[in-house]
């Protein structure tokens, strides 16, 4: 919304206010559009208004909107512990993985948190055209950002995990280091490109239902991440370690 919007908002009727909340969020009635007009207001102002104005109920929103996402997030992340079992003993004998398991998928989360919030704050502001959205520049450089960012905390992960297990007693082989950095870097990456994916489909699907991306993509970005980390690790581990 720009500077002149935001100014004949504050000047709208208290009255004429309340009509545009009674109406239901999803639907934008004919007669908002001579509001639209008068007031100088665009859609997304009229969506903001209804989702998170005043008296628009915005924490029960939230919760019934994501309620479900967050039940499923829970049973994934919950699932994804079985990997756990098939490598067990490999994670206990090589101490590096065993540091590096919870900073990947502490990572990993985040980076589902982020990718989610930005792509969805560039689809409202309009940097991101819903019919050619494949072809977006904004989309691109986001992608390319990320990935960029993980490679370096994925490196970054890699030698932390082995120079804290070398301090613990841990000893040092070439060989051992470099199986290491290779399940940091490609599991970061798979999972990175994954969510990306999933939030760009989903959310543009999301979108187009009149709902807020944000209260869906977050819980489910972070809950693949969750069980996406634990899976891909332990594969990983088996590939290298088995």
């Amino acid at each position: 919304m720009t500077e002149k919007e935001g100014r004949k908002e504050r000047r709208i009727p208290q009255h004429v206010i309340s009509k545009i909340r009674r109406h239901p969020r999803k639907k934008f009635h004919a007669h908002l559009h001579g509001l639209r007009k008068q007031y100088g207001l665009s859609k997304m102002t009229f969506f903001y208004m209804k989702e998170y104005g005043p008296r628009s109920h915005v924490a029960s929103n939230i919760v019934k909107e994501s309620i479900k996402i967050l039940i499923l997030a829970s049973v994934l992340s919950s699932v994804g512990g079985f990997g756990l079992q098939e490598i067990q003993r490999h994670i206990i004998a090589i101490v590096p993985l065993l540091v590096l398991l919870p900073a990947l998928a502490d990572m990993i989360g985040d980076f589902g948190t982020i990718i989610a919030s930005k792509f969805t704050t560039a689809l409202f502001l309009g940097h991101i055209k819903l019919d050619k959205w494949w072809r977006s520049r904004n989309l691109q450089v986001l992608f390319h950002v990320v990935m960029a960012v993980a490679v370096i905390a994925a490196v970054y992960n890699g030698v932390l995990a082995y120079g804290i297990a070398y301090i613990k007693g841990f000893a040092f082989s070439a060989e051992t280091f470099i199986k290491v950095m290779e399940i940091s870097l490609f599991s970061t990456l798979m999972l990175v490109g994954l969510i990306f994916a999933i939030s760009v489909v989903a959310g543009i699907r999301i979108y187009r239902r009149g709902e807020d991306p944000n209260n869906f993509l977050i819980p489910i970005t972070t809950s693949i991440a969750d069980l996406g980390s634990l899976l891909i690790f332990s594969g990983m581990v088996l590939l290298f370690f088995g």
